[in-house]
Order: C-alpha cells, then sequence, then structure tokens
C-alpha cells in the first residue's frame, strides 16, 4: 500500500509540475477544508449552536461534497459514508438476511433495502443524524422498530453536503450523538438542474439514478424542488463462485440439514433401531422402509451424510434489489429585515425484496426449536408415512419443500417529513443576537410481505389424524416424507393450499419536536468576545412492530414474534459557552468552549450531560485542539418494548461431539455436568441455534465518555511553490468509552464463556434436554455491556493549479468488549481490533486515497481504498470431523488437534476506482458527460468463512465480481 501511495503521488506531481498552461480551478470540492484562514460569513457549523464563521470552528468536522458523493458513482448515501476510513460496519444493500434469520434482540429488526452510517465502530445506534441541523427519524423495516436511521430515506441528489462530527455531542444534540453525528445538509437550488445515471456489476444489477431539481429565487422568496429516483437490480449469489456455496470451498457440505428430498431421524420402537437417514429419491407413492436393515438396499432410503446437506445458497443474493422514489421541496419567505420563514417537506418511497431459499419444515422435538413445529407428530395412519407408528417425539423429520418456491420478502418503506421553521435576529447595540424556532412531524411506516411461508398449526393437523383433519373444512393430508419426485415434488398445490400463507407484518415510527434556539454575543473580552447559545427541545417518538396473526399466535412454520408498541417523550434544555482567553502575538490564541444539557425522559429519569473543550492556535497554521465530552443513549422503543422473538444465530456449540473435536477436558466437564451425555453422542445438526430475544422496560440509558486531541498544520511554505497552492495536514488521536451498554450477550460469548470458563451468568441463559441439545436459550436485553475503543485519524490534502490530492487513513488501535453481570463483575471480554466476527469486521487500518487532476477542461479521478488484514474464527458445527474447515484446508490458521481453536486470516485488499468527465458549455446551460469504474482491476473481496451468508463480510468490502461501470450526464442552466 505504502509503495502504491508513493508511485501515484510521484506521478501525479509530476504531472501537476509539467503542465505547460494554466488550468481552471477544480471548484468548491478541490479546496474546501484545505486553508482555515479563509473568511466566510457566520454560520452554524455542525458540532455546536454558536454562529461562528468556518476559520475559527472548534469542532472536528468531515465535510462530503456532492463532488464527493458523485465521484464514488453511488445512489445511496449511506454507500458513499461507509466508504470513509472512519466509519465502521453497517447495514447496506449488500446483506441478505431481513427474514432468514429471526429477529435482533433490540427489536429493530433488519429490512433488505436499508441503508445505516456506523461511525468508529461503535454502531449505527451510537450516531444521531440530522438534517439541515434537526434530528431525522428512524427506520421503519417491517419487521421491528429500528433505533437507527435508514440513510435511504433521504434522497442522495438532495444533499448539497454532509458534515460527519467526529466526536461525541450530546450536551449539544441529545441522545445518540455518542460516535459521532452526521448532519446532512440539503441544497438550495436556482436553475434547472438535471441527471440521470445508468450503471451496471460485473455479474449484472444493473442501476440507475435520475434526478430534476428546478428553484427559483427572487422577491424575498426561494422555492427548490427535486425529483428523484433510483433503481438497484439484484446480484444473484449464484452468479460467482464465492458466494455459490454456504461455505466457500465445502461444496454441500456445510449446507443445511433441511434438505428436498428430507432427513429422517428416530428409534424404531418395534426393533430398538437407530435411524437417521435421507431419501434417495423422491417417491411419488409411499417410501419402503425396511425395519429390519433401515437405510440399507432393501428400501429407499440410504444413511445419512454431509453429502445430502443442501446448498441454500443459489437461492440468495449479493445484492438486495430496490426501487426508490423521492419528492424534496423547500420554500423560504424573508419578511423584513429580521425574519424568515420556512417550509421543507419530504416524500420518499422504498420498494425492496431479499430472498431466501424456500422455508425448512418439521416434525419432532429433536428440533429444540421451542416452536410449534416441534410439536408435530406425523400419525402412524398418516397415508404417507411408510413407518408404522407416529413420527414426533424423540425424532427430527426435516423437509426443504421446494415446491413452496422461495422465501422472498418484499418491503414497502414510506417517510413523510415537514419542517416548519422561523429564524430571525435583533440588536442591542452593538451585539447581535440570532433565534430560531423549528416544529417537525415525521412518520416512517413499513409494511413487508412474505411468500413463502407455512402454517404450522395447520401443519400439526394434516399430518395428524386423518379423521381428525378430514373434520377440519379445507384440511388435506400433508406429504412430507415423498421428496421431490420426477423432478416435481410430492406436496401437491391442494396441500399448498391448506398450509401455506402469504405472511403481512407491519411498523411505524412516528417523531414529532420543537426546537427552539438562541445564539450571540455574551460580552467582548480582551481577546474577542465570549459567545452563547441556549435551547429548548421537546420531542415525543412512538413506535410499533404488528407481525402477522399467525405468527403473534406462534402458529407459523418460520420464526415467531411478539408485537412492539410503546414511545416516551423527552423535554431538554441546554446551554453552551465559548470564549477566547488569550490572543498574543507571543502565546498565540487560545479559547475555551463548554455545555451542558438536562433532559427529562417519561421511560427513565432526568439526567445531564457535559462538554468541555480547549483549542490553541500559535501560529496562522498552526492548530491544537482537546475536548472531552460526555454521552448518552437512550434505550430505543425497540430495545424498551420489543415483543418476545427468536433468532436464529450462526454458532457452534461447544459441547457438540466433544470427544471428536478434541476440545479440552474442562469443556468436556462442564457439559456433562450441565447434563450432556459423556458418551459425545449429540451433535449439532446444522449452523444454526435458536435464541429467544427481547426487549426490556427496565433498561437505562448508555452512558460514555470521549477524548480527543488534535492537531491540524498549513505550512506556511507553499506559498513559495510555484505547483503548489495548499497544504493541509492533521493528526489525532480519539478515545471512546461506553459504560452501561444495551446488549444482549453474543451467542457465541455466552456458550464458549459458559463451557470454557464456567461464567455462571452465562450458563443460566442455557438449558439443556435429556439429549444433550439446547433447550432454551434466552438472551434477552440488559445494561451489561462496556466498550473501550481508541485510535487515530491522519488527513493530508494538497493542491496545486489544477490537481489535487486527498488521503484520509483512521487506525483503530484498540477496541474491546466486555460483558458484566447484574453486580458489574466482567465476566467475558473480547479484543476485536482487526478481527471480523458476526459480520463485523475491525480492520486495524483503512485509507484511502483520491487524486483529482484537470487538463483542458477534461478532469480524471483515481481513488485508492485500502483495507488492512484481518483475523476470523474458523470453525462451525463440523469441528472434529473429517469435513471440518480445519480439515478441509480451509483454515490459514488451523488447530488440527483443536477445531474450535483454529482461525483464518483474510488477506488486505486495495480497490481502485476511476472517474473522467468532461464539461460543454453553451448559451443554454452546461452539460457534463463522466464515465467512472469502481473496482476498476475487479478485485474480490477476501474469503470469510465466519460470515453469515455468500463468504464474504459485506459490512467492509464490496460484493464479489463487484466491478461497477457506469456514465453520468448531467445539465444545468448555468444559475
Amino acid at each position: 500500500m505504502i509503495r502504491a501511495v508513493v508511485v501515484a503521488l510521484g506521478a501525479w506531481v509530476a504531472l501537476a509540475a509539467a503542465a505547460a498552461e494554466p488550468e481552471t480551478d477544480l471548484g468548491p470540492s478541490a479546496s474546501a477544508d484545505l486553508d482555515d484562514s479563509t473568511v466566510i460569513e457566520e454560520v452554524l457549523v455542525t458540532g455546536s449552536r454558536i454562529r461562528r464563521d468556518t476559520s475559527t470552528a472548534r469542532e472536528s468536522v468531515l465535510h462530503v461534497l456532492e463532488a464527493d458523493r458523485t465521484r464514488t458513482g453511488l445512489g445511496s448515501l449511506g454507500d458513499v459514508l461507509a466508504r470513509l476510513p472512519v466509519s465502521g460496519s453497517s447495514l447496506s444493500t449488500r446483506f441478505n438476511s431481513s427474514g432468514n434469520f429471526g429477529f435482533p434482540a433490540d427489536g429493530g429488526g433488519v429490512a433488505a433495502g436499508t441503508s445505516q452510517v456506523d461511525l468508529r465502530h461503535l454502531g449505527a445506534k451510537r450516531v444521531l443524524v440530522l438534517v439541515d441541523g434537526l434530528r431525522w427519524i428512524n427506520g421503519s423495516s417491517g419487521s421491528g422498530v429500528s433505533g437507527a436511521t435508514d440513510l435511504n430515506t433521504i434522497p442522495a441528489s438532495v444533499v448539497e453536503r454532509v458534515e460527519v462530527l467526529l466526536d461525541g455531542a450530546s450536551a449539544v444534540y441529545g441522545s445518540d450523538a455518542i460516535a459521532g453525528v452526521v448532519n446532512v445538509i440539503t441544497k438550495r437550488t436556482e436553475g434547472v438542474a438535471a441527471n440521470v445515471q445508468l450503471g451496471t456489476h460485473e455479474n449484472g444489477g444493473a442501476a440507475s439514478d435520475i434526478e430534476l431539481a428546478l428553484g427559483r429565487n427572487g422577491g424575498g422568496t426561494a422555492a427548490s424542488a427535486h425529483l428523484t429516483f433510483t433503481e438497484q437490480r439484484r446480484v444473484s449469489a449464484d452468479d460467482h463462485d464465492q458466494t455459490r456455496w454456504p461455505k466457500p470451498g465445502t461444496g454441500v457440505t456445510h449446507g443445511s440439514t433441511f434438505t428436498p428430498q428430507g432427513r429422517v431421524i428416530f428409534s424404531d420402537p418395534n426393533t430398538g433401531n437407530s435411524v437417521n437417514c435421507a431419501l434417495n429419491d423422491g417417491v411419488v407413492g409411499v417410501p419402503v422402509y425396511d425395519p429390519a436393515d433401515p437405510c440399507g438396499p432393501g428400501d429407499d432410503y440410504h444413511p445419512w451424510s454431509n453429502a445430502d446437506r443442501f446448498n441454500y445458497s443459489p437461492y440468495n443474493l449479493t445484492l438486495t434489489p430496490s426501487t426508490r422514489t423521492g419528492f424534496f421541496g423547500r420554500i423560504g419567505h424573508r419578511v423584513g429585515d429580521r425574519l424568515t420563514i420556512h417550509l421543507r417537506a419530504l416524500f420518499n418511497r422504498r420498494e425492496s425484496v431479499n430472498q431466501g431459499a424456500p422455508e425448512p419444515v418439521w416434525a419432532g422435538t429433536l428440533a429444540e426449536s421451542g416452536s410449534l413445529m416441534d410439536e408435530i407428530v406425523i400419525d402412524a395412519d398418516n397415508p404417507y408415512n411408510p413407518f408404522g407408528f407416529d413420527i414426533g417425539p424423540g425424532a427430527f423429520v426435516t423437509r426443504r419443500p421446494l415446491e413452496s418456491g422461495p422465501r422472498v420478502f418484499q418491503q414497502d418503506v414510506l417517510t413523510r417529513y415537514a419542517a416548519v421553521g422561523m429564524e430571525g435576529s435583533w440588536t442591542v447595540s452593538p451585539r447581535t443576537f440570532f433565534w430560531d424556532a423549528n416544529l417537525v412531524w415525521a412518520r416512517n411506516t413499513a409494511d413487508q410481505t412474505k411468500h413463502g411461508a407455512h402454517n404450522a398449526r395447520r401443519m400439526l393437523q394434516a399430518l395428524g389424524p386423518p379423521e381428525a383433519c378430514a373434520a377440519i373444512p379445507g384440511c388435506v393430508p400433508l406429504n412430507l416424507l415423498g421428496g421431490q419426485a420426477d423432478g416435481g415434488g410430492t406436496i401437491t398445490s391442494a396441500m399448498l393450499d391448506w398450509i401455506g400463507f402469504v405472511q403481512q407484518d407491519s411498523s411505524s415510527q412516528s417523531l414529532e419536536g420543537l426546537v427552539v434556539n438562541v445564539t450571540g454575543e455574551l460580552m467582548p473580552v480582551t481577546a474577542g468576545s465570549v459567545d452563547f447559545a441556549v435551547g429548548f427541545e421537546r420531542r415525543d417518538q412512538s413506535g410499533s412492530f404488528d407481525p402477522d396473526p399467525i405468527v403473534a399466535a406462534g402458529d407459523t412454520a418460520g420464526l415467531p414474534a411478539g408485537p412492539t408498541r410503546g414511545g416516551y417523550t423527552v423535554t431538554a434544555v441546554y446551554g453552551e459557552l465559548q470564549a477566547d482567553l488569550l490572543d498574543t502575538r507571543r502565546i498565540g490564541k487560545l479559547d475555551a468552549s463548554a455545555a451542558f444539557r438536562r433532559f427529562d425522559y417519561s421511560t427513565f429519569d432526568s439526567g445531564t450531560t457535559a462538554k468541555a473543550g480547549l483549542r490553541w492556535r500559535p501560529s496562522t497554521g498552526f492548530r491544537l485542539r482537546a475536548s472531552w465530552a460526555q454521552g448518552f443513549r437512550a434505550p430505543n422503543i425497540g430495545e424498551l418494548f420489543g415483543g418476545t422473538t427468536r433468532f436464529d444465530a450462526v454458532v457452534t456449540d461447544p459441547c457438540a461431539s466433544f470427544l471428536a473435536t478434541n476440545v479440552d477436558q474442562t469443556v468436556i466437564d462442564n457439559c456433562i455436568a450441565d447434563g450432556v451425555p459423556a458418551d459425545g453422542s449429540y451433535t449439532q445438526f446444522g449452523s444454526q441455534l435458536s435464541v429467544v430475544t427481547g426487549g426490556n422496560e427496565l433498561l437505562e440509558p448508555e452512558t460514555s465518555t470521549s477524548q480527543t486531541l488534535a492537531l491540524a498544520w498549513t505550512p506556511a511554505w507553499v506559498v513559495a511553490r510555484p505547483w503548489l497552492e495548499d497544504a493541509h495536514i492533521e493528526l489525532s488521536r480519539y478515545v471512546h468509552d461506553v459504560d452501561n451498554a444495551i446488549t444482549g450477550y453474543d451467542a457465541q460469548a455466552v456458550l464458549d464463556g459458559c463451557y470454557r470458563d464456567r461464567v455462571a451468568v452465562l450458563c443460566d441463559l442455557v438449558r439443556r434436554n435429556d439429549r444433550g441439545g439446547i433447550a432454551r436459550f434466552r438472551n434477552t436485553l440488559f445494561n451489561v455491556g462496556s466498550i473501550e475503543t481508541a485510535g487515530w485519524d491522519f488527513g493530508v490534502a494538497i493542491s496545486g493549479t489544477g490537481w489535487r490530492v486527498n488521503w484520509r487513513t483512521t487506525h483503530l488501535a484498540e477496541y474491546t468488549e466486555r460483558l458484566k453481570d447484574i453486580t458489574g463483575l466482567v465476566v467475558e471480554s473480547r479484543s476485536l481490533e482487526g478481527r471480523t466476527q458476526s459480520d463485523r469486521g475491525k480492520p486495524q487500518w483503512k485509507s484511502t486515497i483520491t487524486i483529482d487532476r484537470r487538463i483542458k477542461g477534461w478532469l480524471a479521478s483515481w481513488t485508492m481504498r485500502y483495507v488492512h488484514a484481518m483475523t476470523e474464527r474458523c470453525t462451525d458445527f463440523l469441528d472434529g470431523s473429517p469435513d471440518s474447515l480445519t480439515n478441509l484446508g480451509l483454515c490459514s490458521l488451523p488447530d488440527r488437534d483443536d477445531n474450535s481453536s483454529s482461525g483464518n486470516r483474510l488477506a488486505s485488499t486495495t480497490v481502485h476506482d476511476v472517474r473522467l468527465s468532461y464539461p460543454l458549455t453553451a448559451h443554454w446551460g452546461r452539460l457534463t458527460l463522466t464515465a467512472g469504474v469502481n473496482n476498476l482491476l475487479n478485485r474480490d473481496p477476501p474469503v470469510s468463512q465466519s460470515a453469515t451468508l455468500n463468504g464474504y463480510d459485506a459490512s467492509v468490502y464490496d460484493i464479489p465480481g463487484g466491478r461497477f461501470v457506469y456514465l453520468r450526464l448531467g445539465y444545468s442552466d448555468g444559475r
């Protein structure tokens, strides 16, 4: 990476120095943020409510301009922000698991088409998103009540710039501003502008963006309107080798135990034989079963092996399709010299889809899912039962009914937003005071439709005694044991009509708020002034999740979920001071800032939070800034009021097949103490275990402390270089400590902590049955977590006539999660820097270099995105077997004695993006043609064996086969 940087810088500097004729300036995006000595009108800068010119802004704010967004070729604001080195792991359209695995413990649901922002790897819920300085509404997923903002509710084309505050700011803005603040500043368009972009990925997945903007300013009134349309088509997991199998390089061996032909596990009551068989081929009638030689040549079954598993991956998506249609309008009118009234309104509709393999169904108690499906018994008299006795207690019969088609989840999300505000000023000579007041109303509603669902209660009836089924109108006996016969399924359309249903879930969130601010100069002092801001905020938030009645009743073969409904009211006041302390030639300029907020929530007691900072400027080009901030995050609606739900976590049970996996004797002893058979006969059937989750109305807010020390230097010697105009260097150190974190225990951490370290509080969450399997795994939310993270940011921006280089790097030095019991005692600690786990990678180094060069009107851009190597667990439910990841040679850090300790290294990657544009200017306006390629060299992400889906960490990397080519045509009438 360093060598590539040196070569790139040398090449582009040489080009700049060799340019024969003067070039036009690159525009605002080229020079922004380079020189802090430029005097600009007083404005509000994210991080403070006090009006100051940008040259004296005291906060560390990263600006993402419209030129930066369009340079990426991306149509989602969340995807653009995810490329910043300071960004962590967040949801995007690369995730395809909204309904496949269940409902996360936080009650927020997971929806395809969502795009979130994460700073410092602290999670999207710990980032506050503002639009024009006002809190934006949280997302709705159709499967829960989210505590994070969905950036796909904000059309990217209406954004003028994004200001990213890299510091805690709860004292100024309130809850959620722990890792930072993302303030989206919308456009004030004048004239006519239009853009059309068409693009496609290497493996399909065409994308299109259409934008139209109109605006007019005159007579004291300014009005503008934006219409947007964005479409992203799907990319199938079957289109690339890396994503085609459950685990790359394993074929079907690590697939699902639920297969189209079916699997039967039971003990024959007539012979005592233990049966674990798979159907040879589908049978039109009734399969032949030989009780004297089960799975032998005389019947239709053979002994089960991992080669019989089902490859569900081809049904998955690596890029989920969606369309977004939006309208944004604003109008402002000036009344006299002191008052402006304005209105902003937005409507956005997102229609998105994700897909999974056909829904698995089963019968028998060995499934240990805790659902109604476990109670299903295939009656001895069922016309399709070849065994002659009931199959249910102590049995496990699986089937993957391809006849039902894939699970398809369709989301329809509507976002409506309106803000009415007034702002003005008054003068008490010689000082001027500014005030503003805003009323905000917003609503997010989401409907999710799931196709391919099955009614467990109707399956119970259809597999039960035939006479009982006959007495129920519409009931048709179900053939669960026939498999796929002659290429077609043995579950008939009449059977599907009885057991199938279309699942309808919905969720909503609403936000109503009043914000009033006053700011101005409090008093003059020798060094300058003491400025202040005070404000009041009142906010009402409510939300609900209404699962399908069949789901809420627990009668689904899929994942059960209870309803969520609740809300809260918060009232807060705050105050800010900024004071110029010194301004002397010898010492330079020294100023200080402080902020304080008091809040009162209807869901918990009142509290306070504070912030303080110092800034020293010993010379014009040198600045040193230090800040300390308290933060808090109130528990959100899903966390407080979330109903009881289930999440199927991908974990490895240390007690499964423990004699074969060679785990420590301590683990074996602890497993046996919990009732696991000492002969090691307990096996884990699949990669997932069911975890019961839910909210907790007794939750308290999270708290945090943040410290930042930053140095900025603008060298004066650059003015003496004819080929160099500006240079700016920044180095900062950050530390965030989050306490009282709201979390459920990580499922893998629970099992490891219980059986490896015998942590009582973790063992209490797990209860096993007589077979040794997990009969109950409860993991609701508590204030039991803490996070300590620290690192460095480094930035260099240099520019000259017609060229610019911007290099930003973030180093994650520490990221430690700790779990505590109710007394505060640490029971589990994990250092996660440089690791990927649970689809949330935390690379220690991320770097982005962007080089712009303009020659004779042509503008070329080259961006290099670097992600450092990471490590991961390389273990799953087949540890200890010949088919384990270790024994298949797929772990780069293998432990052949104890497969559960194996690891894997994900190599570092560098991705190259290029872009070329040319403007045509005439009397009718300006036309700009742009062509670009993201991932020019078509670099695939490193293979991840711990990834839940698709064989790579979707939170960090582009999709496999991710080269994206696009063309963009832009028009502006020149105003």
